[in-house]
């Protein structure tokens, strides 16, 4: 089978504050981009080790890049430059989702490094009235081309919020926040053994965990940020309509219009 892991950088175990994750300087965000790699390795060897013959394709979903790639064994590399999820999914190549080192969606409680997408400027991100995060688009995406998304690791809020929109998904928490910048974090050997354990009983039953579709087109998408929009995506899209100077809403039946 054929399997692409989504990756970023704040749900890892050891990282707990901005100031390693908008960073480029390596100094201060090697740490947490080693441990990244660790996690990935130990979900890769998870899935590996019920399917030896399996393709797994890993993302880099971080903005300021979050692996290492020569860190990466058995997988093949992914950045998005340019390239969405959602553009990726759309070979048809895939046959299941995973995620590691996830973090919550924008606003949530007592959730470590918790935003969404774009950590300085979006306050929310909504679709047809559900709030939603970067787990819950892309298991959307996912979702709608037949994949299902069968494991996540990451902070406990995020394997909260994974187990939200798909019920039987197979998680492992690597840390438990306590606040924006404040969680108990698991031993580095420890979290990466629950991940391996994790994706092999995720692949286990990965007939049995099933594509979310619980959000359906057409889709009404509204975002709200920190201050005045001056994105030129929003200020030139032909059908955007601004409901105050930092909220915007749009309608669409194609969901990769959408900035997600």
């Amino acid at each position: 089978m054929n399997f692409i892991v989504i990756t970023d950088l704040e749900g890892v175990a050891g990282v707990d504050s901005f100031s390693q994750t908008r960073t480029k300087d390596v100094a201060l965000k090697g740490p947490g981009m080693k441990q990244l790699g660790r996690e990935t390795n130990a979900c890769v060897e998870g899935i590996r080790s019920i399917d030896p013959h399996a393709s797994v394709d890993v993302v880099d979903g971080h903005g300021t890049g979050g692996l290492f790639p020569d860190d990466l064994v058995g997988c093949r590399y992914i950045r998005l430059f340019g390239t969405s999820v959602y553009r990726l999914l759309e070979s048809g190549r895939y046959d299941a989702m995973l995620f590691v080192g996830q973090h919550a969606m924008a606003g949530t409680v007592a959730a470590p490094l918790n935003h969404t997408y774009a950590s300085r400027d979006v306050m929310y991100y909504r679709l047809n009235d559900v709030f939603i995060g970067e787990f819950g688009a892309r298991a959307l995406m996912a979702g709608l081309k037949g994949i299902p998304v069968i494991f996540l690791s990451g902070d406990d809020k995020a394997a909260a919020e994974a187990s939200m929109f798909i019920p039987e998904i197979v998680t492992a928490v690597t840390k438990r926040g306590k606040g924006i910048e404040v969680a108990d974090h698991l031993p580095s050997d420890q979290a990466c053994r629950l991940i391996r354990e994790g994706a092999a009983k995720a692949v286990e039953r990965i007939a049995s965990i099933p594509p979310f579709t619980g959000i359906q087109g057409p889709f009404t998408f509204e975002a709200r940020y920190y201050r005045p929009i001056e994105d030129p995506y929003w200020l030139r899209h032909p059908t955007a309509v601004f409901l105050d100077e930092r909220t915007v809403r749009v309608t669409t039946s194609d969901l990769s219009e959408l900035p997600l």
